[in-house]
C-alpha cells in the first residue's frame, strides 16, 4: 500500500520537495495551498497526485506532513494541527528559516502520537512559486534537521529516508543555534543590503545622479534586498534575539572602522580588508548556502546588430537554460557586456565553454 505525504504550501519550495519525493518514492502526494492558481498548476505539471477538500482530509490521510507556508503561517497551522485527526506515528515537519518559535509552538502537537522535527532546506532560487518547482533544487546544499532531544532516533531517520530524493546534507542542530547561525549569515546580510539601498535612496533626494550610478556593482552587492518584504517581516520578527544581538555587535564594528578613518591608521586599514579578503577567498566556493547562489557568466560583446540573440541562440541550441540575462554595458564602437544568470554551476560552465568554441570572451566573479 502506497505511503502518504501531504504538501500544505504549494510554494517553490514545497513544490520542489513534493517532486524530489517522487523521484524516490512510489508515494501518493496530496497538496493544498489558499492560491488556487497554485493548485492547478500543480496537478497540471503533475507535481502532485490529488488535492483533498480540506486540510483537515489531507492530514487525516498522511503519513508525512510537510508544512512550507511561511513562518507565521506555520505556527497557526500547527495550532490547527493540534485540533485535527492525524494518524498515529506520522511524522511532520516544516521549512521555515526560523527555528526557535516554531519548535516551541510544535510542543502543542506531543499529546497526539505524532512526531514533528523541524526543517530548514537552505537553498532556493530566484524565481518563485510552484511553477519554479525542481526536484534537484536542494541538492548538494545543508538541509537543516532540528529534532527535539526526546526525539526518537528512528523517526529522525524516517524523516531523513522521506526527504532522500532532495540529495541534500543533513545536518542535525538546536533550534537556538540554528536561529545563531542563520542570523549572522542570511538575515542578518539581508538587513545590511536592505539599508545600503535606504541609504542610497535618500542620497538621491540630493544628488539624482547617484541611482545611474548604482546600476552596476552595487545593484549586484545588493541584489538580496529584492526578497520578499512579507518573508522577512517575519523572519526579522520570529529570530527577534539573535538579530538585536548581531546589531549590537555590527554598531561595534562600525564605530571601530569609524575609528580607523578618523585617526587614518593606514597599516590597521589596509589589515583590516586584508584580513576580511582571506576569510572571504577560504570560503567554500560552488556550494549552496543559507542565501541563494548567484551563477553568473560575463561575456564580452561587440556592438553588433544581433548579437544577444546569437548568444541566447546557441546555448538554447545546447539546452543551457538562462534564468536571467542584463545588458551591462553597451555603447557605439565599445565592448559590452552580458551578465548571464543560470540555474546551477554545472549550466554556468557548459555555457562558458559553449561560448568559448566560439571566440566570445567570457569570465566569473568569485
Amino acid at each position: 500500500m502506497k505511503r502518504t505525504a501531504f504538501v500544505i504550501g504549494l510554494g517553490l519550495i514545497g513544490g520542489s520537495i513534493a517532486l524530489a519525493i517522487k523521484r524516490e518514492h512510489d508515494a501518493h502526494l496530496l497538496g493544498f495551498d489558499i492560491n488556487e492558481q497554485q493548485v492547478k498548476m500543480a496537478l497540471s505539471l503533475k507535481i502532485i497526485d490529488e488535492v483533498p477538500n480540506s486540510i483537515e482530509e489531507g492530514v487525516a490521510q498522511a503519513d508525512f506532513i510537510i508544512l512550507a507556508t511561511p513562518v507565521s503561517k506555520t505556527e497557526l497551522l500547527l495550532e490547527q494541527l493540534a485540533q485535527m485527526n492525524i494518524k498515529q506515528g506520522a511524522i511532520i515537519t516544516d521549512v521555515g528559516s526560523t527555528k526557535k518559535r516554531i519548535f516551541e509552538k510544535a510542543s502543542c502537537l506531543e499529546h497526539k502520537g505524532v512526531t514533528f522535527i523541524g526543517g530548514h532546506p537552505m537553498a532556493g532560487s530566484h524565481k518563485s512559486g510552484v511553477e519554479a518547482a525542481r526536484a534537484h533544487l536542494f541538492e548538494n546544499a545543508f538541509y537543516i534537521l532540528t529534532p527535539y532531544e526526546t526525539s526518537q532516533m528512528n523517526k529522525v531517520i524516517q524523516l531523513q529516508n522521506w526527504l532522500k530524493g532532495t540529495k541534500a546534507k543533513f545536518i542535525e542542530m538546536s533550534a537556538e543555534q540554528h536561529d545563531k547561525l542563520a542570523g549572522a549569515i542570511s538575515h542578518f546580510p539581508h538587513i545590511v543590503a536592505a539599508s545600503l539601498v535606504h541609504q542610497v535612496a535618500k542620497f538621491e533626494a540630493e544628488d539624482p545622479l547617484v541611482s545611474q550610478l548604482a546600476a552596476g556593482g552595487f545593484r549586484d552587492i545588493t541584489r538580496i534586498a529584492s526578497a520578499s518584504p512579507v518573508m522577512w517581516r517575519d523572519i526579522l520578527l520570529h529570530n527577534k534575539e539573535s538579530l538585536l544581538d548581531l546589531l549590537e555587535k555590527w554598531q561595534e564594528e562600525m564605530t571601530y572602522v569609524k575609528e580607523l578613518i578618523e585617526v587614518g591608521d593606514n597599516e590597521k586599514i589596509h589589515e583590516y580588508f586584508q584580513t576580511a579578503k582571506l576569510f572571504r577567498d577560504g570560503l567554500p566556493v560552488h556550494k549552496k548556502g543559507a542565501i541563494p547562489a548567484f551563477y553568473d557568466l560575463f561575456v564580452d560583446v561587440p556592438d553588433h546588430p544581433g548579437v544577444i540573440s546569437d548568444v541566447t541562440r546557441m546555448l538554447a541550441d545546447e539546452n543551457i537554460s538562462i534564468t536571467n540575462i542584463r545588458i551591462i554595458e553597451t555603447r557605439e564602437d565599445i565592448m559590452g557586456a552580458l551578465r548571464l544568470s543560470f540555474r546551477s554551476e554545472e549550466d554556468r560552465l557548459q555555457a562558458q565553454e559553449k561560448l568559448h568554441s566560439e571566440l566570445y570572451e567570457t569570465y566569473m566573479n568569485e
